[in-house]
């Protein structure tokens, strides 16, 4: 048996004479939805698989799908004769743009069993010497594959061993995502030896030497896992003994290693290339001079076999010299190698000489953790999901290394200063606007973080935001939001149950249990459906402000960001009311951190009455549709009256319209019930979102309605109680309360109540997958509000029940999972525009064409 090894993820070419049986191979050792067959594009574009005539047009549709495959990072092959090198040349052209790995397959059959398959087949009409010419073109092709830039070539001769073959899709080498850690990752060693033992001890390590005293490896006896980001040598005192110790702790497999530059260039000059002895090379040079003649060999060796990054811990981290883009990750070419040895230039030269830097990590949006050296920083620091670990070690510097998955940073100092920068250490880096690290990192916001489509992995999923909500989302921050350092979260929309089909009923709190058993949820809790708005309160303990949000007591914002109030003095009378219940219920200490108690309150919260924020919104919309159908049915049914005592048949149609005005009074009753003295507000607590260093949206709504009961407790003129059943949905007798508590609430007026998953805001399912933070479900009469007076009638009530609430749901998901990372960046204190981004798509997905009464 012949057994072809294959990367797992390559671009496949089959090459073969017509006849030779590649279908038949790609249907026996490949998924059909792997292969691209040239057959199959040109029947797609010519209704005819055997038309030659519209061969260009199908392979210029088959390069296209092969191309978003690849770029999808999926296995693709691709079942056409090959064998003209021009047609070889854009498959290998394809690859390479989306790096990975062209790989041919050869299939030579005698000529004689090509023709005769050829002939058995009916929609094949050219002669035997379009077969010999075919074969006459493989024989000429086979030696010129590998020049052609594929990188492996399986020639497979004869019927038999190609019966015999078995396909083995191969992990490239940079592939290690099995390996979980911990891991110990340790930044730009540059021959410091004394060094990196010390920071080794400092990390729990213990070395290992031989016999004259050299450390020659080192084990943890934790198990942790040590990876060096490249560039162990030149420069520093003593290179070989640094290469002697990683190279002993890669070979007995408690470390793994990537090249960087520096080795890379001593494996060339070691090899008899020529190089430019600079950059400390000759040092690393001479004191290689005094090893054994084998001992260099070996390390040449080991460099040698170096892989160009790793991605590590199921893909959730990656390790590369100088740093790697989302796109690369997992790739094999020699653009991916190129730029995690020397990462990204402008083209340009800074004031001292040095290429400037492109700053990949600020246009960083991947899921990966991504850790780097290559270029000396002061401190480091994370940008966008990433950090840069060297900090100049043999520059007088310290020696660094990133514990993960702790995210915490173990450092060293240099002994002293063994190589003098061509830079001072201490410059603050600039960005490519212009903006030191520092800067950027504390408060300044650009345009280019928000406008445009973007595509954006916030750790719980995918977004893509489109341009045009991105334009509109800009129209409303730039206009009428608060202050972006205090609109650290918004509130995700809320997608109703699924319909019911009830006499009467649009939404049962029937279908939101079952909603939530669906997804593998046990408990949940049911809450009143306050008449109000929602609202974000973010409180300050002290009234002058804090540093991370300027000066201010708080905001108040409704769920687009925008003020609650018009008066300033209104806003900081309700926060003065709140900061102080915070204190007398002893939220500020119950809080507490290692710092003390907190100083700032995130809280989700519902401002009543409605009629606060939408009295306009009642005066102009829904009590006008009151006062027209109140003014015209009565006369409509004065006349019908009249006109029956004629004795015209109009008893259907009366009864109809006087099915319309008891609906219109119903409807005017719904939405009275909303409105309220305006100048007097409360708030209805649900959540505490989020204080000093922390994100609580991993705590049960038991301990959040606990903290709103204090807060309802120590103020009850300001706050409003949350009523709740917690309900165990296996328990029928603890459902049939919920569902009765929930008709006494619509019946008295209510709006209805909201589902949520007793675990809390970050809740998942059984699946894995987060949860609908709520499931609303309105009552009855409420319902009338929304979709009209006369929206009960069966005709009306059976229209509506097809409406779709996948897209609703979908958007209800996608914003709840933006406002948990947005709240854990806040927790981890990150750059205000890594935040804002977060909020800002939030915002940016209320523009998606939903259905607004849903």
């Amino acid at each position: 048996m012949t057994v072809l090894e294959i990367p797992e993820l390559a671009l496949v070419a089959l090459v073969g004479v017509s006849g030779s049986g590649k279908s038949t191979f790609a249907r026996r050792h490949f998924a059909a939805t792997q292969v691209l067959s040239s057959d199959t594009f040109r029947a797609l574009v010519a209704d005819d698989e055997n038309d030659q005539s519209a061969s260009a047009d199908a392979f210029d549709a088959l390069h296209y799908v092969a191309g978003k495959r690849l770029r999808a990072g999926r296995f693709t092959v691709v079942d056409a004769t090959n064998l003209q090198e021009h047609a070889r040349a854009g498959l290998v052209a394809i690859a390479r743009e989306h790096d990975v790995l062209p790989v041919a397959v050869v299939l030579d059959v005698p000529e004689q069993l090509c023709w005769e398959r050829t002939q058995g087949r009916t929609d094949r009409t050219f002669g035997r010497h379009v077969v010999a010419r075919m074969h006459r073109d493989l024989r000429r092709s086979v030696g010129k594959l590998a020049r052609e830039g594929f990188r492996h070539v399986f020639v497979l001769r004869g019927t038999d061993e190609i019966d015999a073959t078995e396909i083995r899709l191969t992990r490239l080498y940079n592939d290690r995502r099995e390996l979980t850690g911990p891991f110990d990752i340790i930044g730009d060693v540059h021959g410091c030896r004394a060094e990196l033992e010390a920071l080794l001890t400092a990390l729990g390590w213990t070395l290992e030497r031989d016999d004259t005293g050299r450390p020659v490896g080192a084990r943890h006896p934790q198990g942790r896992t040590a990876v060096f980001v490249g560039d162990l040598v030149d420069r520093g005192p003593d290179s070989p003994g640094v290469l002697r110790l990683v190279m002993g702790m890669v070979r007995a497999g408690t470390a793994l290693c990537v090249p960087g530059n520096h080795e890379q260039k001593l494996l060339r000059k070691l090899r008899g290339r020529k190089v430019t002895v600079s950059h400390g090379l000759a040092e690393t040079l001479e004191q290689l001079a005094a090893e054994p003649a084998d001992f260099t060999d070996d390390v040449a060796r080991f460099i040698d076999g170096l892989v160009s990054h790793y991605r590590l811990d199921g893909g959730a981290l990656v390790v590369a010299h100088a740093g790697l883009k989302a796109e690369y990750q997992g790739r094999a070419s020699g653009r991916v190698r190129s730029f995690a040895l020397y990462g990204e230039t402008t083209g340009e030269t800074d004031e001292y000489g040095l290429p400037v830097r492109y700053p990949w990590a600020r246009d960083y949006r991947g899921a990966a953790t991504v850790v780097y050296g290559h270029t000396p920083t002061p401190r480091p620091e994370w940008v966008n999901n990433t950090i840069c670990v060297d900090t100049g070690c043999v520059f007088g510097g310290r020696l660094t290394a990133l514990r993960y998955p702790s995210r915490e940073l173990v450092s060293v100092p240099a002994a002293r200063e063994y190589y003098a920068p061509v830079k001072p250490l201490t410059a603050d880096p600039v960005d490519g606007n212009g903006a030191t690290v520092s800067e950027r990192r504390d408060d300044v916001l650009l345009l280019s973080d928000v406008t445009g489509r973007r595509h954006i992995d916030y750790g719980y999923g995918t977004t893509t935001v489109a341009a045009g909500n991105a334009a509109a989302a800009l129209e409303v921050m730039s206009r009428y939001a608060v202050d972006p350092r205090w609109l650290v979260w918004l509130p995700p929309t809320m997608a109703p149950c699924s319909t019911s089909t009830r006499d009467g009923y649009l939404e049962h709190p029937a279908e939101a249990f079952a909603d939530y058993r669906a997804a593998g949820v046990e408990r949940v809790v049911c809450q009143e459906k306050h008449m109000g708005s929602r609202a974000v309160v973010l409180v300050c303990r002290d009234p002058a402000g804090h540093p991370r949000f300027g000066p201010g007591g708080g905001v108040v914002h409704t769920r687009t960001g925008r003020p609650f109030f018009d008066s300033t003095a209104r806003t900081e009378a309700l926060l003065a009311r709140v900061r102080a219940a915070a204190d007398a219920a002893g939220l500020w200490q119950r809080l507490a951190t290692d710092a003390g108690p907190a100083s700032w309150l995130l809280l989700d919260c519902e401002l009543l009455p409605w009629s606060a924020k939408a009295l306009g919104l009642i005066r102009e919309q829904y009590a006008g549709v009151a006062a027209a159908g109140r003014a015209a049915l009565p006369a409509a049914l004065d006349a019908l009256d009249a006109a029956a005592g004629r004795g015209l048949p109009v008893g259907q149609l009366r009864e109809r319209l006087a099915r319309r005005a008891v609906d219109v009074d119903r409807y005017a009753d719904a939405y009275r019930a909303y409105v309220g003295d305006p100048d007097t507000v409360t708030l209805a607590p649900f959540a505490v979102l989020a204080s000093d260093g922390r994100s609580y949206a991993d705590r049960d709504h038991g301990w959040h309605l606990d903290c709103a009961d204090a807060l309802v407790a120590a103020d009850p003129a300001v706050f409003t109680a949350t009523r709740r059943r917690v309900v165990d949905l296996a328990d029928e007798a603890a459902v049939t309360g919920a569902t009765d508590w929930w008709h006494e609430l619509t019946a008295a007026g209510g709006e209805g109540m909201v589902v949520k998953p007793y675990a809390g805001p970050a809740a998942r399912g059984g699946t894995g997958r987060l949860l609908q933070p709520g499931i609303k479900c309105r009552g009855r009469e409420y319902l009338r509000i929304i979709y009209g007076p006369e929206y009960t009638e069966p005709e009306r009530l059976a229209a509506l029940r097809r409406r779709s609430l996948g897209r609703k749901r979908a958007m209800a998901l996608r914003e709840h999972g933006l406002g948990l990372a947005a709240l854990d960046l806040l927790a981890a204190d990150a750059a205000l525009w890594r935040r804002h981004e977060l909020v800002f798509a939030v915002l940016a997905c209320e523009s998606e064409p939903v259905d607004p009464r849903l």
